[in-house]
């Protein structure tokens, strides 16, 4: 009886795949921070005496994974449930085949079940947000690896930590790439080349009725954070893909101070194959927000904007493909200008990334990129690796970063 059983779970499916990649690159970093002060020497007015320190580079070379595609090991599976009707599974965990030490212990890439047919598809789980899309689809270096735009750099770092990477993201947003809990819709492929997407996602916090009863501690006082709803539209139809999005991720929500925090992003992508050679931009802006239930006088915290653009191109040659990009951000904490505080401009960087990849089957494939990122006014970011040395004792200045990747990636 259960062989029969067994059997006939087996028959039900129409198929299960197993798939995954394994991508290993011998990658450096450098980070290198310069002291700006000037040196003042000792003198009879009792001056302070301060000499100045030069520059301190922290660089680092290792055995990296996800150079060129990200390591990871998945399951799907589709089942043809008749009338046009398909129910599907999606699990897909990273992997660190550099030191074996992440493997299938989570399925933190994707993890959805689903169902399709000609309405479209309707999907619950764990899965990219829409506004991530654009960033990841219009980079000629797919957002893996030194060559990665600043647009996805910047969204994922935390510019007081000076280079380090911080799990919140930009203003603590943690549905930057992915979230969790979440229900989204995809229209069907076939609508004469338009395409489209819309996310909710839960945020799995305690609600209190009446609101009064809300405990006052921090961590119990934030039902709405984690929220996140999105969409995206686009269009595609042979040499040509636009795309845009927007989302609107709560990041904190404090019921006795009457404020809720929120990042939104809205972004455009573009690209255009020309044969010869294919074409990326994007446009994008970040707006990490406060809002107030009643809007104090004086003491209102400013909002932070995050924008920046990304221009590409690839071009194929032979077995290769020779990959290039540009990109940019700033910040602007939308303060009121005081001429009474020297070098107090915006933090913004801009980075140059050159690649090319060698293709010696379908499946596998060589690849060497090179970065640079020059930073300037305080902004703090890296091509990866180690961070900057002591900016948060704001004695060195973050100015530039650099690094390169050689490896392997197989696909299967």
């Amino acid at each position: 009886m259960a062989a029969l059983a067994v059997a006939g779970v087996a028959s039900a499916q129409s198929s299960v795949t197993l798939f995954g990649v394994v991508d290993a690159s011998i990658s450096g970093y450098s980070a290198t921070t310069r002291d700006n002060r000037p040196t003042v020497f000792p003198n009879q007015f009792g001056i302070p005496t301060y000499l100045n320190q030069g520059s301190v580079k922290v660089s680092r070379t290792a055995l990296a994974n996800s150079g060129y595609n990200t390591s990871r090991l998945g399951f799907r599976g589709t089942e043809d449930l008749g009338g046009g009707l398909a129910a599907s599974f999606w699990l897909e965990a990273p992997v660190s085949n550099d030191d074996g030490a992440t493997g299938v212990s989570t399925f933190s890439r994707r993890s959805t079940v689903s169902l399709s047919g000609g309405f479209g598809e309707i999907r619950l789980g764990r899965d990219y947000t829409p506004t991530f899309w654009n960033d990841t689809v219009f980079d000629p270096f797919g957002t893996n690896g030194v060559g990665s735009n600043l647009i996805n750099t910047a969204s994922g770092y935390n510019l007081s930590t000076g280079g380090a990477k911080d799990t919140g993201g930009f203003g603590g947003n943690q549905n930057y790439a992915r979230a969790s809990n979440s229900i989204g819709y995809f229209l069907p492929p076939n609508l004469g080349g338009f395409y489209g997407q819309v996310m909710y996602a839960f945020h799995e916090n305690d609600k209190y009725s009446s609101g009064r009863f809300t405990p006052e501690d921090s961590a119990t006082s934030k039902s709405r954070a984690g929220r996140y709803i999105g969409g995206r539209i686009g269009y595609a139809n042979g040499p040509l893909d636009v795309a845009m999005a927007y989302g609107n991720s709560t990041v904190g929500d404090q019921f006795y101070a009457g404020t809720t925090d929120s990042v939104k992003t809205f972004n455009l992508g573009a690209s255009y194959d020309f044969g010869p050679a294919k074409l990326f931009g994007e446009l994008s802006r970040l707006k990490n927000s406060r809002d107030y239930e009643i809007r104090p006088i004086t003491g209102a915290r400013s909002d932070v904007d995050l924008t920046g653009y990304l221009i590409g191109v690839t071009v194929p040659v032979g077995a290769g493909l020779i990959r290039a990009s540009y990109s940019a951000v700033k910040y602007d904490f939308n303060q009121p200008y005081n001429p009474f505080v020297l070098n107090n401009a915006d933090p913004k960087a801009n980075k140059l990334a050159l690649g090319y990849v060698h293709n010696l089957s379908k499946r596998t494939a060589l690849y060497a990129t090179i970065a640079r990122v020059s930073n300037k006014n305080g902004a703090a970011l890296t091509v990866g690796g180690p961070g900057f040395y002591k900016v948060t004792d704001r004695v060195f200045t973050p100015k530039t970063s650099t690094g390169y990747d050689f490896g392997v990636r197989h696909a299967f």
